[in-house]
This record gives structure tokens, sequence and C-alpha cells, in this order.
């Protein structure tokens, strides 16, 4: 993968000085431009992942290089930098356009923490986009099995309703960030989507990302800093990994979903918010009530309008319209040929398990199409648990038809023998019970006698 590219725009030639070298410690890319015309003709040429952006410069404002720079619609995300005073500035280059703002001085870890996660969001909006230009895509979303049909339709239903609240559910990597982006687009269009992972910072950090925090309400608070919440304002509020939540977060959030209200850091003043709040989890999060890891109240809270997207190995069909997908972008974004999977790969690929779901599959057809552009995949270029992978049959052959039927009769007489328990009806066979539910999946047997277990 490429570096990083950081285009600071800004003539104080210290403080530039003083970025380029940090950033470029911590792997980045760092270009300057020292005043606004400078900068804006560097947006062009040099293409950055994330700009900025100062909101005073020698020749034009910031706010005018904001507004030159939405017109040329790069698409590149742009961060205010401000110095004291001139916080009310940058929340309104926020609400023109800006990703955020910083404020002078700021620490290297704020900083990293910034173009992490906004570089990250690009990434998935022009994912998001790229993906709307193809046929096979709803919303964001590759496939045509009943499943997905049945998930687009729940997102549009869903999506043109009133409901403030949405809980998405389901595997690791099955796309729950694009479903809430999905359902983001259908009610919001336009406005604000503001994604929080909750497991991604300490509690009393969280807190302060979600809803703000007043100078001086802990340690390094030198600036009030506005929180996700009011900057999700009429739009999307999008909490990944809720099951991660604090207990004391999850009181504060019960509050903003039954009152629309809430309070930042260090602040006894209550406020009101207008955000459709959609959260995710590959946790089962009623178990996680039993356990006392998750407030009940919450939980039915949230859980009104639930959203299951399927795991991959329930997708049936969907795995080659992925994969030809995958082909096409990585092709796209890397410039390379597209690699050619042939029919006894595809097939590979369609019985494998794919545990780690999209993902899996997604992170596969970059590493093809880095290391193989333009050959013939074969066995051995795939991951160790995909090749050494039970081989599927050829459905074609009337030999392989026989095979089958007799199979099927050996496993439903073993199960019969041991009273439908799989476990040990595996153990009599001489595979293990996960063989054996796979056989079972492959044969379409979708349950064992009655007791089946």
């Amino acid at each position: 993968m490429s570096k990083i590219k950081v285009l600071v725009i800004d003539d104080e030639i210290n403080l530039v000085h003083s970025i380029k070298f940090s950033l470029k410690a911590e792997g980045m890319e760092v270009v300057a431009g020292y005043n606004g015309e400078e900068g804006i003709f560097l947006a062009k040429k040099e293409n950055p992942d994330i700009i900025f952006l100062d909101l005073k410069l020698p020749d034009i404002t910031g706010m005018e290089v904001l507004e030159r720079l939405q017109k040329e619609n790069l698409g590149i995300p742009v961060i205010m930098i401000s110095a004291h005073g001139d916080t009310r500035a940058a929340v309104q280059a926020v609400k023109l356009g800006a990703v955020d703002y910083l404020t002078k001085p700021f620490e290297l870890d704020e900083l990293v923490l910034l173009i992490n996660r906004n570089v990250e969001r690009s990434k998935l909006e022009r994912e998001v986009v790229f993906r709307r230009q193809k046929e096979t895509v709803t919303n964001g979303i590759v496939g045509q099995s009943q499943p997905i049909k049945d998930l687009c339709m729940q997102i549009e239903q869903i999506g043109k309703s009133g409901t403030q609240k949405v809980l998405i559910t389901g595997p690791s990597g099955t796309g729950k960030a694009l479903v809430a982006r999905g359902l983001h687009s259908v009610r919001n269009g336009g406005a604000s989507f503001v994604e929080v992972n909750c497991a991604a910072l300490p509690e009393h950090l969280m807190e302060a990302e979600l809803f703000g925090a007043e100078k001086g309400a802990y340690t390094g608070a030198v600036e009030k800093r506005i929180g996700l919440v009011e900057l999700a304002e009429g739009g999307t509020l999008f909490l990944d990994e809720i099951g991660e939540m604090s207990p004391a977060l999850q009181a504060k959030l019960l509050t903003l979903l039954e009152s629309g209200t809430f309070r930042s850091v260090g602040s006894a003043r209550e406020r009101q918010a207008s955000v459709f709040v959609i959260a995710a989890t590959n946790r089962d999060l009623l178990q996680e009530v039993e356990n006392g890891n998750f407030r009940r109240d919450l939980f039915y809270r949230l859980n009104v309008l639930p959203i299951l997207v399927p795991a991959l190995k329930d997708r049936a069909g969907d795995v080659d319209l992925l994969l030809d997908y995958f082909i096409d972008f990585y092709c796209e974004q890397e410039g390379q040929k597209p690699v050619h999977l042939s029919k006894e790969i595809r097939n590979r690929l369609n019985a494998y398990d794919w545990p780690g779901n999209v993902r899996e599959l997604k992170n596969l057809m970059e590493r093809l199409t880095i290391l193989y552009p333009g050959q013939d995949i074969q066995l051995n270029h795939l991951p160790h648990e995909i090749s050494q992978s039970e081989a599927p049959f050829d459905t074609g052959s009337e030999l392989v038809d026989s095979v089958e039927a007799y199979e099927r009769d050996v496993i439903e007489k073993v199960l019969l023998e041991h009273n439908g328990r799989k476990g040990l009806a595996a153990e009599a066979l001489g595979i293990s019970r996960h063989a054996l539910k796979r056989r079972m999946q492959r044969l379409k047997m979708t349950s064992g006698p009655k007791g089946a277990s």
C-alpha cells in the first residue's frame, strides 16, 4: 500500500517543518504550500489523501481556499487549522465542507488520529461511490442473493421511516458499515455522516470525542472541543462496535436516545441534538446483557428495528459477483492487469466458508492483484486455509450424482443410529463435527433426523 500523503497549507514555516518531521517519522509523505494559491495548485497536482488548511494565509483566506477546493470537487478531506480565538470560524468551515478542525498548538497524537480517521473515512466514501456505478450494487452493497435483496429492502424501508435509532448486527467483515452508509444515504442524503469506533479510544477520551469537552475539563483540554454528536447534527452518527462501549458511556448514550439531549465533558448545561443514531456490533448483545456487560434498557432502546447482515456463506451466488467486483476495483486502484480465475479456482473459492466474510474476500483479491497481476491464479497462490480446504465436486457429472446420493444415505443412516447427535455421528464416520456439517451443507441436508444437534 502507498504512503498516506498529507498536504499542509500554512505560512508558518517552523510549524510546517515540525509537522513534516513528525509525520515522516510516522511513515507519511508531506508536501507543503505556504500560501493559498500554491496550496490549491498542489492539491490538484499532488492529489493528497488529506489537507490541513490554515484559516489565515498571506494572499487569500483559508475559507476562500476551502470554497475553491470544494468547487474543484477533488474529494479530498480538509481539516482547518485555527489559532486561539478562531474556533468559531473553524466550526463555520466545518459546516461549509471541512471534515474537522485543529486548534494551535496541538499534539502529534491528535494530528495522527485525525489523519488516520479521516483518510480511512474518505477511502470508504470513494469505495461506496465506485460501487454505486456497478449494476450489482444497491446502497453500496454488492450482491444478488435473496438475503442481500432482503437486506437492501430493509435499508430502503428503515431509511425512509421516522426512526432515529437502528441496531445493525452480524459477523465481523460482513459490511455493517456499508449498511450504515446505505441507511444514511436513504435518510439524510448530503447531510453529515459521522463515524466513531467505540473500541478505538479509552473511556475518558471517547466521552470527549462523542460529546465534546469544555476548556480545562481534563488534563490537556486547553481549548473547548466540539464533539461528534454536535458535528453530526441533522445527519447520522454511526457508533461501530457498540458492544465495546463502557457502562458510563452507555448511560449517556441512553439519555441522548431518550431525550435528545447531551452534556459535554466539564459542562453542567444540557444541549439538544437531532441525529440519526446507527449502532453496530458483531457481539450477541442480549447475551452481553445477561452477562452484565451491556445495559438492558439501552439494548431494548436500540433494538426496535434491528438489521442482521448475513454471513457470506449464507449468500449463495454472491461470491462470484464479489470476486469480479474486487478484481475490477483493485485493477483500477493499483493500475494493474486483472488476474484470471479458472473454473477450478472459482469453485474452490465458492466452496470455502469465508469465516472473515466479505472483508476476507476483499483482502484476498487485493493480495492476488498486487502479487500476480495479469496471471492465471493457481491453487498454490491461495492462502493455506483455502488451498487445503475441502475441494468441491463437479456436480455436472452422473458419477458425482451417484456418489453424492450414496454419501447422503450413509450420513442419514449414521445420524439415525446416533439419535441425530452430529458429534457422535462425526466420530463414527471418522471426521470432525465441522467437516460433517460442511458435507451436509454441500449435500443440501439442512438438518438431520428430528432431534439432531
